[in-house]
């Protein structure tokens, strides 16, 4: 499993799997599943995490992503 932490999006994707997506499910406004062709989750994304939980990045080891 990777927490990758995208600080100018302020969002945050756990990936479980590292395959390919099939489709993705909008789980809320904020929130995203993908799926692989066997209907297994393989990644989670979360949008405005620090809007919606300033300390949550706190209780991970994350991997942050700087834009180019």
């Amino acid at each position: 499993m990777k927490i990758r932490y995208d600080p100018d999006a302020d969002a945050l994707y756990i990936l479980l799997r590292d395959e390919e997506v099939a489709y993705t499910k909008e789980v809320d406004e904020n929130t995203v599943i993908d799926f692989n062709k066997k209907n297994q989750v393989i990644g989670i994304e979360i949008l405005f995490v620090k809007e919606r939980n300033p300390n949550l990045l706190k209780h991970f080891q994350v991997e942050n992503l700087i834009s180019a």
